[in-house]
């Protein structure tokens, strides 16, 4: 920030003094300075190897690679590439899993002067081949152990670099190509309000804009080590060029297969000092935290990619250090982070909803009616961004940017991007985020355009009309219900619906309720009139399982247990837990009653081998004559996390396969 702007500019002081705290600890931070934007990344990224040779730059398990290291390993991967594409500024497909090599192979795209898309390994087939034809991708780089994958998922005809196959024949020296800041550096899907996965495309100088708010805004020194806890998406990507182009470290670790337990204790073990994730795994980590773990070494905790609770503000009040500050903030993949709030221990929230912020450098916050003028202080209205370096739009779709991103006319240099979001601004020019104006919608941490899924469903030959909608159920859990109506008199189960859908989508896209409608409600225009859309109630739903009633104690018991957690007024002994709308979050809640109503003395995966009433009715039959002590109790509750997102998944993969 200029002086000029901190002149015009002046936090409250309660905020100015958090911020002043947000060091770590050795006090190296170099700022990084606008002029510093007008280059490439791999300039810029080539510049920190120099300074850093030595020093760590990634780490994932017992693999680990120094800034010359990762530096020679993405020179060869870069020469790989123009070996098979060229040097023009095409798009490449980048499929990695969680790891080194998909930081390596991004360092490479940029360096060959290419266009990244970086893909998610759990993206469905159909998922994939999409997001490949609308990117109009030259070339897919993958490993060995994915290329099979890669094939299978989006056929034969495009090439595939394997960078496993890239022996020492391939120089390590830097390219040296003279890459211009305006040169496209990578698209990102994201959830398409269309009913397809849409694009964001963004060129260097604006991506080191906002690597630049970043590292400035949470002073990232070399001396840091911060997580990367999610793949596949815009934070990912900034996650890993705030580390390696500030001279830190950065540690991958697959949060969707090691419980909040064993991240906890990942966390520890790498004094780690910058945790990054959703609201949404923060709880779960924060939850099962006792107090007596050591995680001194976090100075910054920061939560992102949905709405923060006041909850999440007190449980890390409650188990973080004295020294460390909590993070929330407003962004987007159009926007990049555009607001920041810091907390600290003491930092009282007075109102329901954590603000979301201060602006950051360059980016002005407006709040705007339905005409796009400005509203008043602490007035409700649409929140839009004003900058410069927002991204350019949306790829292949001239009219949607067009309708998303609008010149200022006052100075055609800056842009609005309108975010669909309401918020209000406070007195002291802080942003409150009051949620969504449209049907985008955020699930388990995941942005979802519900759209998209209405899209699914009506490509079944049954299916006439349908509305997808968001509602939080009594827990305050958000859930998707399906409303339809159907071509054919004949019966469509729910289960058909749902294998159906999780051919196409991932999991957390998948509706926990479908209900069919003679006509769907309409408003006097004749559009889909949601509010007037019946509440679903809590059915059992119409399930290729016929219905059968419990019929012993054990039975009952545990009957009632998934009746409680799924919301579900009847559930059979042979009914799936998934068919009745379960998923990795409820099966965990739904397992910790288990343990705590039986006292059982079994491995907690014993259960998630248990996808019906009846199967788990009979193991906890066979094992009741051992009972837990309290000790064994709290182990197995713990061992419950371990379990929850990985084997819930492997459980979803198993019965979609036996049906």
């Amino acid at each position: 920030m200029s002086e000029a702007q901190r002149r015009s500019f002046q936090l409250p002081l309660e905020q100015q003094a958090i911020r002043d705290r947000c060091f770590h600890p050795s006090g190296t931070f170099v700022e990084f300075s606008n002029a510093e934007i007008e280059q490439s990344i791999p300039q810029r990224f080539e510049e920190i190897a120099r300074r850093y040779p030595d020093r760590l730059a990634v780490k994932m398990g017992d693999r680990k690679l120094n800034f010359d290291e990762l530096n020679r390993a993405a020179n060869r991967v870069a020469h790989g590439i123009i070996g098979q594409s060229g040097i023009s500024n095409s798009t490449i497909l980048l499929l990695f899993p969680q790891g080194v090599d998909v930081i390596t192979a991004i360092l490479a795209a940029l360096k060959a002067g290419k266009c990244f898309v970086l893909a998610d390994m759990s993206w469905p087939p159909e998922r994939l081949a999409a997001i490949l034809e609308d990117s109009q991708a030259s070339l897919i780089v993958a490993d060995r152990d994915r290329v099979h994958i890669a094939s299978k998922s989006v056929g034969e005809s495009i090439p595939w670099l394997d960078i496993r196959q890239l022996d020492d024949s391939f120089p390590t020296n830097n390219v040296g190509l003279n890459l211009s800041p305006e040169l496209l550096g990578y698209i990102v899907y994201t959830s398409g309000s269309t009913g397809k996965p849409k694009g964001v495309f963004q060129n260097h100088r604006n991506i080191l804009h906002g690597v630049m708010r970043r590292i400035n805004g949470f002073r990232i020194a070399p001396d840091d080590r911060l997580t990367l806890l999610s793949s596949g998406g815009h934070q990912a990507i900034m996650n890993i060029f705030s580390a390696v182009l500030s001279g830190a470290a950065i540690f991958p670790f697959d949060a969707k297969v090691h419980s909040p337990v064993q991240l906890a204790d990942w966390l520890r073990r790498e004094e780690i000092t910058i945790y990054h994730s959703s609201a949404s795994l923060f709880h779960q980590l924060a939850t099962m935290l006792t107090g007596d773990e050591d995680l001194s070494s976090i100075r910054l905790v920061r939560s992102a990619s949905e709405a923060t609770s006041n909850t999440d503000v007190e449980l890390f009040q409650r188990h973080f250090s004295e020294d460390c500050i909590f993070s929330n903030g407003m962004g987007s993949t159009e926007t990049g982070t555009s607001t920041l709030y810091f907390m600290g221990k003491h930092t009282a929230i007075v109102s329901e909803r954590v603000p979301v912020g201060f602006p950051l450098n360059d980016m002005k916050i407006l709040v705007v009616d339905d005409n796009g003028q400005e509203v008043k202080r602490e007035c409700l209205g649409e929140i839009a961004i004003k900058s410069r370096y927002l991204a350019l739009g949306y790829w292949r779709q001239p009219e949607l940017s067009e309708a998303k991103f609008k010149r200022d006319p006052r100075d055609p240099a800056q842009r609005l991007y309108f975010t669909g979001d309401l918020g209000l601004i406070r007195p002291d020019g802080c942003l409150i985020h009051m949620g969504r104006m449209d049907f985008r919608v955020k699930i388990r941490g995941y942005g979802v355009e519900l759209n998209e899924i209405e899209r699914i469903l009506l490509s079944h030959p049954a299916i006439l009309h349908a509305v997808v909608v968001a509602r939080e159920n009594e827990s305050g859990e958000t859930g998707l219900i399906a409303y339809y109506t159907s071509r054919q008199a004949g019966r469509l189960t729910v289960s058909e619906l749902r294998k159906f859908i999780n051919e196409k989508l991932p999991d957390y896209m998948t509706p926990s309720a479908f209900v069919r409608l003679d006509a769907l409600p309409l408003t006097p225009n004749g559009k889909v009139d949601r509010r007037a859309l019946p509440d679903p109630g809590s059915p059992r739903p119409d399930l290729n399982t016929r219905y059968t009633p419990p019929a012993t104690t054990t039975e009952r018991q545990l009957a009632s247990i998934w009746s409680k957690v799924l919301s579900v007024d009847q559930v059979g002994i042979h009914d799936n837990f998934f068919d009745l709308g379960g998923h990795s979050l409820a099966a965990f809640r739904m397992i910790a009653r288990v343990i705590h109503s039986f006292q059982l003395g079994l491995p907690v995966k014993a259960l998630f081998d248990a996808p019906t009433v009846a199967e788990m009715a009979a193991i906890i039959t066979q094992t009741q004559t051992k009972q837990a002590s309290h000790t064994e109790m709290a182990q197995m509750l713990r061992e419950v996390e371990i379990m929850t997102e990985e084997e819930a998944q492997k459980q979803l993969t198993k019965q979609r396969a036996q049906s």
